[in-house]
């Protein structure tokens, strides 16, 4: 158990001095940093909470509101170029954190998802 923890630790640190993390950090000071980037964020906070206050009162209906919320977010992200970088790094971030989890349950579940489970009891060839 012990080298597996330590392995979990060197995997974490490799996330963590990834570019793609570097990148998220960068993009999150820098739009943490910009006053016109807070106050879009805290509209679109605002809008937010009414949206899900409106659907708690039965105001709106769901799906509007999802619809609602999502215009508002690509709006937001449309006027400022700084919160446009933060959420193209998280998505970058996202995808390698969960490539490496797709990996890490290849070795745990045995398979790739409708590929090669690296047992050639399994199939009838290599590609």
């Amino acid at each position: 158990m012990t080298e597996m923890m330590q392995k979990a630790h060197e995997l974490g640190q490799l996330i963590k001095d990834s570019d793609e993390m570097k990148a998220l950090k960068a993009a999150e000071e820098a739009q943490a940093k910009d006053e016109a980037a807070q106050e879009l964020i805290k509209e679109f906070n605002m809008k937010r909470m009414n949206l899900a206050r409106d659907m708690q009162e039965g105001k709106i209906e769901q799906g509007e509101a999802i619809k609602k919320n999502n215009d508002a977010f690509n709006e937001m992200v449309e006027k400022s170029e700084l919160i446009k970088n933060y959420v193209a790094a998280k998505k970058a971030f996202d995808k390698t954190v969960n490539e490496v989890n797709g990996i890490i349950n290849i070795y745990i579940m045995g398979e790739e998802e409708g590929g090669c489970t690296h047992d050639c009891h399994t199939c009838g060839g290599c590609h």
